[in-house]
């Protein structure tokens, strides 16, 4: 029951942050995303590819450079 309360919070947070922004500034977070999307595909593939943590971890925060907030791109892991 908490998760799902905390979940439909959450839920209804992003419903009022997109209501409030102008179809501009949803085009460029959809732009952002899609480009943190791309930045973490090239960072999953850098690790297959088995070039090590930190190379991909660098990567990674080169192409996320301006995207989003913090050393990981928007994504925080639990290791």
């Amino acid at each position: 029951m908490k998760k799902t309360l905390i979940s439909l919070t959450l839920s209804l947070l992003a419903v009022t942050a997109f209501a409030q922004h102008s179809d501009k500034q949803i085009q460029e977070d959809i732009a952002r995303h899609r480009a943190m999307a791309a930045a973490h595909e090239g960072a999953a593939r850098c690790l297959q590819a088995g070039k090590g943590e930190k190379v991909c971890m660098a990567e990674l925060q080169a192409a996320c450079k301006g995207l989003a907030i913090g050393k990981y791109c928007g994504m925080r892991h639990v290791h």
